[in-house]
């Protein structure tokens, strides 16, 4: 049996693969490599995004960062997340691998819609900051009664 292969998604993803094997290529030494990826690549934090009726949710995950060193902002339509991880000191250390990345980070996400800023909450638990964004009052659906003649 045969598998369907859309060619199109299947050269995106090496594409992508591609990308990531030469992020940071001549910035960093192979012993040393930059923060999961850089900045300019815009997929650290991995991040989820969802809505229901009355809220949009995101869920990144940044285990091994202090809460205090997050930094979240709602502004103009566009959610931002940014941090550091600090380095661990490794100069008495001879490292085999060093895959663990750290430095400053920065993740924008594009609102759908028209969130209410004032009662946004944001929970950290287990390497998971949950935020969830409430939409305002006229992202919401309303329901619209039809008179009948």
């Amino acid at each position: 049996m045969m598998r369907n292969l859309d060619i199109f998604t299947e050269l995106d993803n090496l594409r992508r693969e591609i990308d990531r094997a030469f992020t940071g290529m001549g910035r960093t030494n192979a012993l040393e490599p930059g923060f999961l990826p850089g900045l300019e690549s815009g997929r650290y934090p991995q991040l989820n995004f969802s809505e229901d009726e009355q809220n949009f949710y995101a869920e990144a995950l940044v285990p091994g960062i202090d809460a205090e060193s997050l930094d979240l902002n709602v502004m103009r339509g566009v959610l931002s997340l940014s941090g550091e991880r600090k380095a661990v000191n490794g100069k008495d250390k001879t490292w085999h691998r060093r895959e663990r990345g750290a430095g400053k980070f920065m993740r924008t996400v594009e609102l759908p819609a028209e969130v209410d800023a004032d009662k946004v909450k944001a929970e950290y638990a287990k390497g998971v900051l949950t935020v969830t964004l409430p939409k305002a009052e006229s992202a919401k659906p309303k329901r619209i009664t039809i008179k009948a003649s």
